[in-house]
């Protein structure tokens, strides 16, 4: 693999923002990037040209011509903002493609557009919470973790989409554990930081307060921390996460480990917003996705804001360079 090899960009949800996005993002990469849709290629806008394939591998040398399309036929015309039931399955095997190529070497690293699981679950009886728990089921990996990263800061939430009043119950020490585990290999062999410096922020206001303001920090969190420290890892906390993203602090890290949803994507969706990029920790490749929805109000409209998109392609390149 070189770093010519080009990324994987599967279609997401046809009637959201995915196909305007691709076209975008070739309008603004060009040859600066080599990668290829996977996809139909009627449902592209049509406001940039595109050049179907006859071998992903001929991306990078096309892509001056036009985006790069590794055709992918579904049936029946796209709608913006309206999904449909027969587009799911081909939504599901345009991200089974874009696996089979990056693991076969063809493509440097898989980037994700925005699916609808209500569609999937709808018209293809897709079981899975999304599509991160889907790419660990194709790669055969038990656990994956979710990183939401920038230039500017990385975050990992030790626990995701869980009402906050489950945490403390969700919150273990094994988990714990095994997510610390995770990013801290994934910083070493995709990011290249060879000794990675992770900052854990407390589950309570002021990490616990001694005990004044909850023992979950003290009693699950500290003891875990303590036993990482002791193999080599440079772990600092718990911290209180009201001090931990500022300018400074930051500066002082390479990512958070936070204990809830809120906790890790305020931070970083304050800091980046637009150029924030889903980064899937765990799996046995590179995989990007913009940190956005499918936003079926303004598909089909052209004011969709491509920033996440480039950044996610962008991260994936230079993961995969790494």
């Amino acid at each position: 693999m070189t770093d010519t090899t080009p990324v994987a960009l599967s279609c997401g949800e046809p009637a959201g923002i995915g196909p305007e996005l691709a076209e975008a993002a070739w309008d603004h990469l060009g040859q600066d990037l080599p990668f290829f849709w996977i996809g139909d290629p009627a449902h592209l806008p049509g406001r940039v040209p595109h050049v179907v394939l006859d071998n992903p591998a001929q991306a990078t040398a096309r892509i001056s011509e036009g985006l790069p399309v590794w055709r992918l036929d579904m049936p029946g015309p796209r709608v913006p903002g309206i999904p449909q039931a027969h587009h799911a399955p081909g939504v599901i095997a345009a991200i089974e493609e874009g696996v089979r190529l990056v693991q076969s070497g063809t493509a440097s690293a898989l980037c994700t557009l925005p699916i609808s699981k209500q569609a999937l679950a709808e018209g293809a009886g897709f079981g899975f919470p999304g599509h991160t728990e889907f790419l660990a089921h194709l790669a055969g990996v038990d656990e994956v973790v979710m990183m939401l990263a920038s230039d500017r800061l990385r975050v990992v939430p030790v626990t995701i989409h869980i009402a906050l009043a489950d945490v403390p119950g969700t919150l273990t020490p094994a988990l714990l554990e095994r997510r610390i585990r995770i990013t801290h290999a994934a910083l070493v062999t995709q990011f290249g930081i060879a000794a990675p410096r992770l900052a854990v922020a407390g589950l309570n206001p002021h990490a616990g307060e001694g005990g004044r303001m909850g023992h979950e920090d003290a009693a699950l969190i500290t003891p875990v921390l303590e036993r990482l420290r002791a193999e080599g890892m440079d772990l600092r906390g718990p911290l209180p996460a009201d001090t931990m993203f500022h300018e400074r602090a930051r500066a002082g890290y390479d990512a958070a480990i936070c204990m809830y949803h809120d906790q890790a994507l305020i931070p970083i969706k304050t800091l980046d917003f637009d150029e924030g990029v889903n980064v899937t920790l765990g799996l046995p490749f590179i995989r990007t996705s913009p940190d956005h929805g499918t936003a079926y109000d303004i598909a089909g409209k052209g004011v969709a804001n491509p920033s996440s998109t480039l950044a996610a392609l962008r991260m994936a390149a230079r993961l995969a360079g790494a």
